[in-house]
């Protein structure tokens, strides 16, 4: 799992890290945390759209780890 700061300057690097692995229960990528509609749309998105996607990860994962606490 790799960290980002949506507002970082310079580009959104790709949240991939290799483990290509869709949830049947999230819908989400296990490497990743993304839909599959965000894993195809990336490559066409805007820089703007991949910070919003990745301000979603980061929603997710939190939701993940406060789950896990619970």
């Amino acid at each position: 799992m790799i960290a980002f700061d949506p507002d970082a300057p310079g580009p959104a690097p790709s949240p991939c890290i290799s483990i290509c692995q869709m949830d049947a229960g999230t819908g989400l990528c296990v490497g990743c945390q993304r839909t599959i509609e965000e894993i195809v749309a990336w490559g066409s998105a805007t820089d703007a759209e991949r910070r919003a996607v990745w301000r979603e990860i980061a929603r997710r994962r939190d939701a993940m780890f406060d789950d896990d606490a619970a």
